[in-house]
C-alpha cells in the first residue's frame, strides 16, 4: 500500500513480541483436555490472585462507568506502605511493566537516542526503544548471564540515554550485584532503568538506591507475586523530579477502577503474599533437584528456572512437552539465547513433579 511508507523507519525494524502459549491454543492444537494442561510458560502465580483482590473486583464492578482518579493517590499510598517510599516517588501504569517502560521512553528517548541492553533479557526493551524512535545497542551477558559494569560503560556514547537492566533477569533468573549497579549509575549521564518484576522472589532488591541517585528508575509489577497478570498493573519507584515529568506524558486515566481496587486489596493480603513466595522457593528447589540429573539448571532468584537441554533443541523439547499438556517457554526467540534454553515457571508441587517426570521421558 502507498501509505506504508508513512510508518516510522524504526517501527519497521521491530520483530513482533512472542508471548507464551495459551491453554486454549494448545488444547485445540493437540486435542487435549484444557483442565489437564498446565501453563508454566509465562511466569504467572500458580496460586492465582489474592481472594481479597478478586472480592474487590466483584464489589466494585458497578463503578466502571466512572473515570478513576487521575493521580491514583489511594493506590500510590497503598504501594507506599508496601515499599517504604513516599507517594511522591511512585508512578503507576495500567499496562503493567510495559506501560511503565513506554512512558519512561516518552520522557527520554527521541530519534537518535540509544539504549543499552544486555542480552538475553526481556525482549520488550528492544521493542519499546524502537517504537520510541531510538536505537537499541546490545551487549552479550557472560556464560552465567552476569553483566560487567566495565563492559556496559565501554558501550556508552554521547547518544546513550537509557540503560535497561533486569534483576532478577528474564529468562536467566540471576540478579545484578549492587556494586555493579552503583558503578554504572554513577558513571553515566543517562537514565538507568532496573526492572524488578520478580524481586519479591529474591533477597536482592536495588530499589533503595533511588534515595541516592537522581538517574535511577526501578520498575515493578503486580503480575507476578500478586497474581494480577490479567489486570496489567505496573508501578515505578523514581526520584521526585522524574515522577513529576512522568505525570505530564502518561496516558490519562491509565489505571482503571477495578485494577486500582484489586491492587490495594492484594497489597493488604500479606498471608497470600507470603504463601506465594514460600510456594515458589520450595518449588525452585524441587525443580532444580529433579532436573539437575537430566540437564543443566541455572541458579534462579525468580519464580522460574532456566535449563539448557543441549544437545537437543529447545523447540523440539518444548513441542514434546506440549503434546503432554505442559506449556513451558522455548527461549529461542530471546536475542542471544541460542537454541537450547527453556524457561520453566515454578508451579504447584503437583505441577512441578509432573514437569520432572515428563522431562525424564523427553530427555
Amino acid at each position: 500500500m502507498k501509505f506504508e511508507n508513512l510508518v516510522r523507519p524504526t517501527v519497521r525494524q521491530i520483530k513482533e513480541y512472542v508471548p507464551g502459549k495459551s491453554i486454549e491454543e494448545i488444547a485445540k492444537k493437540y486435542a487435549l483436555d484444557p483442565k489437564k494442561i498446565i501453563k508454566l510458560g509465562s511466569n504467572e502465580n500458580p496460586l492465582g490472585a489474592s481472594p481479597f483482590a478478586v472480592a474487590a473486583i466483584q464489589e466494585n464492578a458497578g463503578k466502571v462507568n466512572i473515570y478513576p482518579p487521575f493521580d491514583t493517590t489511594i493506590l500510590k499510598q497503598a504501594i507506599s506502605g508496601y515499599i517504604g517510599y513516599p507517594a511522591c516517588n511512585i508512578v503507576v501504569s495500567g499496562s503493567g511493566m510495559d506501560g511503565i517502560l513506554d512512558t519512561v521512553m516518552r520522557l527520554f528517548i527521541s530519534p537518535g537516542s540509544e539504549t543499552l541492553i544486555p542480552v538475553p533479557t526481556f525482549s520488550y526493551y528492544e521493542i519499546a526503544t524502537l517504537a520510541s524512535g531510538g536505537k537499541p545497542v546490545f551487549l552479550k551477558r557472560d556464560g552465567n548471564f552476569d553483566i560487567d559494569a566495565a563492559a556496559i560503560l565501554d558501550k556508552v556514547t554521547g547518544n546513550t540515554k537509557m540503560i535497561l537492566l533486569c534483576s532478577p533477569n528474564n529468562p536467566s533468573g540471576n540478579t545484578l550485584r549492587e556494586e555493579q549497579a552503583r558503578k554504572i549509575i554513577e558513571s553515566v549521564n543517562a537514565i538507568v532503568f532496573i526492572d524488578e518484576a520478580y524481586v519479591e522472589f529474591s533477597q536482592n532488591s536495588l530499589s533503595g538506591l533511588v534515595k541516592e541517585y537522581d538517574n535511577l528508575v526501578v520498575g515493578r509489577t503486580f503480575s507476578k507475586v500478586f497474581g494480577l497478570a490479567g489486570m496489567r498493573m505496573g508501578y515505578a519507584i523514581a526520584p521526585e523530579w522524574i515522577c513529576r515529568e512522568y505525570m505530564k506524558v502518561m496516558t490519562p486515566f491509565s489505571m482503571d477502577v477495578l485494577s486500582c481496587e484489586a491492587g490495594i486489596a492484594a497489597l493488604n493480603d500479606s498471608e497470600h503474599l507470603a504463601k506465594t513466595i514460600e510456594t515458589v522457593e520450595k518449588g525452585r528447589v524441587l525443580l532444580t533437584d529433579g532436573l539437575s540429573p537430566l540437564c543443566k539448571v541455572y541458579p534462579s532468584e525468580a519464580n522460574f528456572i532456566l535449563i539448557d537441554v543441549s544437545p537437543k533443541k529447545a523447540s523440539d523439547v518444548s513441542e514434546l512437552l506440549l503434546k503432554q499438556g505442559i506449556i513451558v517457554r522455548d527461549c529461542t526467540s530471546f536475542r542471544e539465547a541460542g537454541e537450547s534454553l527453556i524457561r520453566i515457571t515454578v508451579g504447584t508441587g503437583e505441577q512441578n513433579r509432573r514437569v520432572i517426570e515428563a522431562m525424564g521421558s523427553v530427555l
